[in-house]
């Protein structure tokens, strides 16, 4: 009876946990998961809105296809070499402070990109954007294993970076309606010039707010009450001693196979997505002209925001249906596949209706592929490691966003089409999917528990 007795305390005492773990993950997604998506949206929007400059600024600077690719590119490579040590200064002093620098820091440079005179600044100032943004996007995802339980982890990260295809929904029309509209303001002699500076400043007051509304971790919170606090990190740090049995140190997240595994998938996923963030506009255009039709700069605005529209909607029910079935492998595979498939056909198809069909297709499968992607460092990365890992992960995944745009600019200038290099981006996207099942070959992710395939 005494038996009897002591289990159904104990029983009693999990669902009362299940019940302060539930209210805390409720309220911390309400209040940060909003708020960092904002942050990532003017993050991208500060760091994708060449992609529009480009349509007036090229000629303004004297830009070729492939110098143009080559400076949007140029931002990785700085971003390559300070990701790691970001991330890892973020895990020391906590995330609030952290990130309210990097913000502010990159809100300057944005605006700063409107004194650009040459090429050489050009390139100048996309190297310095790198160095301030480093350490961002990593950081949240690291910043968000500390705050919700895996079973969560892809819908958080789903939420959060949704911020990316709804930054371009609603950052394209923004962008090419400044700069349709900039020329002579504020002294500005070019839309371009007006359109950089005013997109910087919101990174820039932002930034400030971060200090404010951020807490570090559930028992920095004021908003959570003091039970929810302890439960919450009593539940993640209980899945995480179950999943990893010890703390990973900086060398070791950065030696994993797993880890550099990894970073091939991403970068396969990267150079897809970039190419096509730097140069929807101008297909776009061309598509246009093929047809017989001449779109306004606006007009190119609001069509690019049709694939990142479909994108976000999938980048949910990707995740959440990930989340549920407890399956991460084939939900990254896939949609990456699948995106493969559209962007290889998109340039031979006969109407601009079933074109952009095509690039929604391709849109939905690269950004949907991304949230469940990076649930899987956590299964075996905890700590310093998790922090260095995440990092290089992306950091390396990153350097797509390099080879990407300067290679198809290359091939658009050696060709004249666009159709060579949305061969390579689709060839790119395959190797992704095929790396990402030979990595998880032996073992597959299931949440809280690994489950050997032989």
């Amino acid at each position: 009876m005494y038996l009897h007795q002591l289990e159904g305390e104990h029983m009693a005492d999990a669902k009362t946990e299940d019940v302060l773990v539930a209210g805390a993950v409720r309220r911390a997604m309400w209040r940060l998961v909003p708020f960092l998506g904002l942050c990532y949206l003017l993050n991208y929007i500060d760091r994708t809105n060449v992609s529009f400059a480009q349509l007036t600024m090229n000629a303004d600077l004297g830009l070729s296809a492939a110098a143009y690719g080559l400076g949007a590119g140029l931002f990785f490579v700085a971003y390559f070499f300070f990701e790691v040590p970001s991330n890892i200064i973020l895990h020391k002093v906590g995330a609030r402070v952290w990130i309210a620098r990097i913000m502010i820091t990159w809100g300057i440079i944005a605006s700063g990109m409107a004194f650009v005179q040459n090429e050489a600044w050009f390139y100048v100032m996309r190297i310095l954007l790198g160095i301030a943004e480093a350490g961002f996007f990593p950081g949240i995802i690291l910043y968000l294993t500390y705050w919700f339980p895996r079973v969560t982890r892809a819908k958080m990260v789903a939420l959060f970076f949704v911020a990316v295809p709804v930054s371009s929904v609603i950052g394209g029309p923004i962008s090419t309606l400044l700069i349709a509209n900039g020329d002579g303001a504020w002294g500005f002699d070019a839309g371009w010039r007006f359109m950089f500076f005013v997109e910087g400043i919101p990174s820039v007051l932002v930034g400030v707010l971060v200090l404010v509304l951020l807490a570090d971790r559930p028992s920095k919170a004021a908003w959570l009450a003091p039970a929810e606090q302890q439960a919450l990190e009593a539940r993640i740090a209980a899945e995480d001693s179950a999943q990893v049995q010890h703390e990973t140190g900086i060398r070791a997240g950065l030696a994993d196979p797993r880890v550099l595994g990894l970073a091939l998938v991403y970068f396969g996923i990267v150079f897809g997505s970039y190419v096509f963030q730097f140069f929807l506009p101008t297909v776009i255009k061309d598509m246009g002209k093929q047809f017989g039709t001449e779109y306004s700069i606006i007009q190119v605005g609001l069509i690019t925001a049709i694939p990142y529209a479909v994108a976000a909607l999938f980048m949910i029910l990707n995740s959440r249906h990930s989340d549920r079935t407890g399956e991460r492998r084939l939900h990254v595979a896939i949609p990456v596949f699948v995106g493969a498939a559209a962007v290889a056909v998109a340039l031979f198809l006969g109407s601009p209706f079933l074109m952009i069909a095509a690039m929604s297709i391709c849109a939905a499968g690269i950004w949907g592929s991304i949230p469940v992607f990076w649930t899987l460092p956590s299964v075996f990365l905890t700590g310093f490691g998790a922090a260095a890992g995440i990092a290089l992960i992306n950091s390396f995944g990153n350097l797509g966003g390099f080879a990407g745009p300067a290679l198809i600019g290359a091939l658009k200038d050696g060709t004249g089409t666009h159709t060579a290099g949305f061969f390579v981006v689709a060839a790119m996207l395959v190797m992704a999917g095929v790396a990402v099942m030979l990595v998880a070959r032996r073992r597959e992710v299931r949440e809280g528990v690994t489950v050997s395939d032989s």
